[in-house]
């Protein structure tokens, strides 16, 4: 395929924001080895900015010279080809436009194309690659293409272009999706808001709840001035309680779909929509939890560097000199085992966090990303247990341990991950691990069989049978 193709320009007084976009798709579609004419009001000034394989002439004359027409002009800027109009019938108008605000109009940028132009063929399609990733090619950014147009010959040979320039044409239906496809440069984060908004729901609880027993209990009790834990001790206390129970929430979701196809012996039957958005934000919770776990590092290393940790050095030290031993062995195995364990399960975390990206669960195939995601990252869950009861030791029977009669917050984070565990451990049981597998192999509870058998007279008579059996 070896069509011309034409890139319309914005005079730099107007915008120099598409008409970057265009000197970067003329540069892509060159190296991608197609005839590029490129049209503008002034070719002659705008030459230089375009590779020189290229040619730059006049709206009319490069617009004779295409197959494919690359509309790289904003929305109110299409009544410009009006006087156009009669040499662009039967081609195939390229928009490549987005909105500055979402649904800004009734109606998408490329139906309002296609109603000023009724004899050319609209295609929406290349809005959601940005300049860089035309530049960089489809080793970076979005590899995705997305392209929807009520003619399928049309799509077929946008999606062969983008094929040729290295990327991954999506067919999204027709012309009715070009709304929501712009729509999706102008999304912040839509997949991250719930689980973001979980995260910090859950780090002001546990922040309020380490601040009472760390701040507000000895100043009560004990007329203590302790604030100055608040910018460091209590954020380092409440990120591994985020990060931990951030975790569990990825796995627990699994739990009560295992839970749901076994109460009704099926995995055919919906979940609730609760679950299934639950589900489908099982990434973004895991990534928030190893962030949350790398800062928690981070301020532990920190830790040492404080002013208030010299003066208690200091302290310790005069302790010494007057014949108090502070050495305790219990303490020592304690502090030594949980920093170990500790460092195994962030390893761990970082090694789940690489591969969600897609750049590397691409490269594996489903064993390998299953065994690492669910595999390890139920070990990583189980290592994470075992840093929190390290931590917690014998304290958790310590009355002096309860501020305000509040248990420590690490008996707190305990619930949902030894819950998801225990769940974890049931599933694995023969009776129940091969009744599960089956259900996931299309085995349905109380589903009837028919079967056709043979009788004595050579006749064949048939009968049904419960696949319970």
């Amino acid at each position: 395929m070896d069509p011309f193709l034409r890139i319309y320009l914005v005079a730099p007084w107007e915008s120099w924001s598409f008409g970057d976009f265009a000197r970067s798709l003329a540069v892509r579609l060159v190296c991608s080895g197609f005839r590029v004419v490129v049209g503008s009001r002034n070719p002659k000034r705008k030459a230089s900015l375009f590779p020189s394989a290229a040619e730059v002439t006049f709206q009319a004359e490069a617009v004779k010279k295409a197959d494919v027409i690359f509309v790289a002009i904003f929305r109110e800027h299409y009544s410009t080809l009006c006087d156009l109009a009669d040499v662009l019938v039967g081609k195939i108008l390229v928009d490549v436009s987005n909105n500055t605000e979402i649904n800004h109009h009734k109606e998408s940028n490329a139906e309002y194309l296609a109603s000023l132009f009724p004899a050319c063929t609209v295609v929406k399609g290349f809005n959601v690659v940005s300049a860089w990733t035309l530049q960089s090619g489809a080793r970076d950014g979005n590899k995705q293409v997305l392209i929807c147009s009520n003619n399928q010959e049309a799509k077929r040979i946008v999606a062969e272009i983008a094929q040729v320039m290295g990327f991954t044409p999506v067919d999204m239906g027709c012309m009715s999706s070009a709304c929501e496809i712009e729509n999706i440069p102008l999304r912040l984060l839509p997949a991250w808001k719930i689980p973001i908004f979980l995260a910090l729901g859950l780090f002001l609880c546990f922040f309020t709840y380490n601040l009472i027993r760390q701040v507000i209990h000895p100043y009560i009790r004990e007329q203590k001035n302790k604030l100055y834990k608040i910018p460091i001790e209590v954020v380092n206390t409440t990120l591994p309680c985020v990060s931990y129970v951030m975790l569990s929430l990825v796995y627990l979701p699994g739990v009560l779909a295992a839970c749901s196809q076994l109460y009704y012996g099926t995995k055919y039957r919906r979940f609730p929509d609760w679950l299934d958005q639950w589900l489908q934000h099982r990434k973004q919770i895991g990534l928030l939890s190893f962030f949350c776990a790398a800062l928690h590092a981070v301020y532990s290393l920190c830790l040492p560097m404080r002013r208030s940790h010299r003066y208690l050095l200091i302290e310790t030290a005069v302790k010494q000199v007057t014949g108090m031993t502070i050495w305790v062995e219990e303490e020592v195995w304690r502090m030594e085992i949980y920093i170990s364990v500790g460092i195994i399960a962030l390893g761990l975390l970082s090694l789940l966090a690489i591969t969600s990206l897609p750049s590397i669960a691409n490269s594996l195939n489903w064993r390998e990303f299953s065994f690492i995601q669910s595999s390890l990252g139920f070990i990583a869950l189980v290592i994470s247990t075992l840093h929190t009861l390290t931590y917690g030791w014998s304290r958790a029977f310590d009355e002096n341990q309860y501020k305000f009669y509040l248990p420590p917050t690490y008996t707190l984070t305990l619930l949902v991950p030894c819950t998801v565990i225990i769940a974890k451990v049931i599933f694995s049981l023969p009776c129940i691990r091969h009744r599960l597998l089956r259900i996931r192999r299309g085995w349905e509870k109380g589903r009837y069989v028919k079967f056709v058998l043979p009788s004595a007279t050579g006749e064949f008579s048939s009968g049904e049978t419960s696949s319970n059996v």
